[in-house]
């Protein structure tokens, strides 16, 4: 008999969802009837095969990307500023979206919209999807009447967003293929190469220079235990993934990052200008300031940076101003601060941090684009030092068994 997947309510109004076996969709219908579940939707669906079932797993745990949260939010604007009742959007936006949680997501959405749920508390049941500052935003939306409006900025800042990003793995694409095959390199070079070198020189029996005895001991050691090394590594990128994953090492790698000579900087006012941004949105759409705050301290994805933000909001509540607050967190430029404290003034601080958010973005932008250049010549000395290490090492036996034939 063919499966079919069922969404439905139970008679205290909750969403049910599952799968059953029967001879039709009506013998469903009527099974879900007589155990007190009214039906919504009843599918069929092929019962799938072990490798199937696991392709369906792993796609069902695939976080959606930015470029499907856009879509998202683009095509939901347009049915809203359509006309489009929320419930349909919704409906057609689970049946054509591609990312697989998304579409369960929506759907979950659809049945608790259908219960008479707002669309902001249907979206709370999915934070792995859906954040805080996302969840809020369309919060506001529903209370003041803009809900496609909301969107759209929703649908701006996910955009922008996605430039940043894309921009700054491309800018470490190069410089992280570079050391990857450097390490490689030596790696196969210690594991073969100088073997065959060190059988020559013990048929020299002569003292090896220093920088020699070095590449023949590190040979030695990588031939002989190259199997633990390979384990060593594993197990250590294992224990720091399980460290950062926590609250402490994602704190102390957060700050650190920031520190990074060239890299660093970068990041720091790529953070600055996501909170710049994020914060411009929330004011602008209605959130209060101590909200907005908390808000935006999640979505700067940093956690050294949404602390300080934290501290700033702390400081918003024992009743400093933003700009006074802003400048004790040490992290923004005197020219910022300023733009801030006219904001203020002038009550318009979403504008003002709107451009702030441009003005990190133009120089983000320009630092990217002049950063392969920078990370060139401290590349080139790295590989040029461990070439004539490397040299030294081989050429100098060779150099010392010349001399002696001469």
């Amino acid at each position: 008999m063919p499966f079919f997947q069922y969404r439905g309510r139970n008679a205290q109004g909750g969403a049910v969802s599952g799968d059953v076996e029967a001879a039709s969709a009506s013998a469903v219908a009527t099974q879900l009837f007589n155990t007190g579940i009214t039906p919504v939707s009843i599918e069929e669906v092929q019962k799938s095969t072990g490798f199937d079932d696991l392709l369906y797993q792993w796609r069902l745990r695939k976080k959606p990307e930015l470029d499907d949260l856009i879509l998202f939010a683009r095509q939901f604007y347009t049915l809203m500023r359509a006309g489009v009742p929320i419930i349909r959007a919704i409906n057609g936006l689970a049946d054509t979206t591609r990312n697989l949680m998304l579409k369960e997501a929506l759907k979950d959405v659809l049945g608790e919209l259908e219960a008479g749920h707002e669309l902001s508390t249907a979206m709370t049941q999915h934070p792995k999807i859906f954040s805080s500052l996302f969840i809020n935003m369309v919060r506001v939306g529903e209370n003041s009447g803009r809900l496609d409006e909301v969107f759209l900025q929703i649908a701006g800042y996910l955009e922008r967003e996605k430039t940043t990003r894309d921009q700054i793995k491309a800018a470490m694409r190069y410089p992280s293929f570079v050391v990857i095959a450097v390490a490689v390199a030596m790696f196969i070079i210690n594991l073969w190469v100088i073997p065959t070198f060190a059988r020559v020189f013990s048929g020299f029996h002569a003292e090896l220079p220093v920088p020699t005895q070095i590449l023949l001991m590190v040979s030695d050691f990588t031939v002989a235990y190259w199997m633990h090394i390979f384990a060593a590594l594993f197990l250590a990128s294992l224990v720091l993934r399980h460290y950062l994953n926590t609250k402490d090492g994602r704190y102390r790698w957060d700050k650190y990052k920031l520190c990074i000579p060239v890299i660093g900087s970068i990041l720091l006012r790529a953070t600055l200008s996501r909170f710049a941004r994020a914060f411009a949105m929330s004011i602008r759409s209605g959130v209060p300031l101590v909200q907005a705050l908390m808000l935006v301290s999640r979505a700067v994805d940093n956690s050294f940076i949404g602390q300080a933000v934290l501290e700033m909001r702390n400081g918003v509540e024992r009743g400093d101003t933003l700009t006074r607050t802003t400048a004790a967190s040490k992290m923004f430029t005197p020219l910022v601060l300023q733009m801030m404290a006219v904001g203020e003034e002038t009550g318009s601080v979403d504008d003002m941090l709107e451009q702030v958010s441009d003005f990190y973005d133009r120089e983000v932008d320009y630092d990217l684009k002049s950063l392969t250049s920078k990370i060139e010549p401290i590349l080139i000395v790295v590989i040029a030092a461990m070439v004539l290490v490397l040299a030294l090492g081989v050429f100098l036996p060779m150099w010392d068994l010349i001399n002696v034939a001469k």
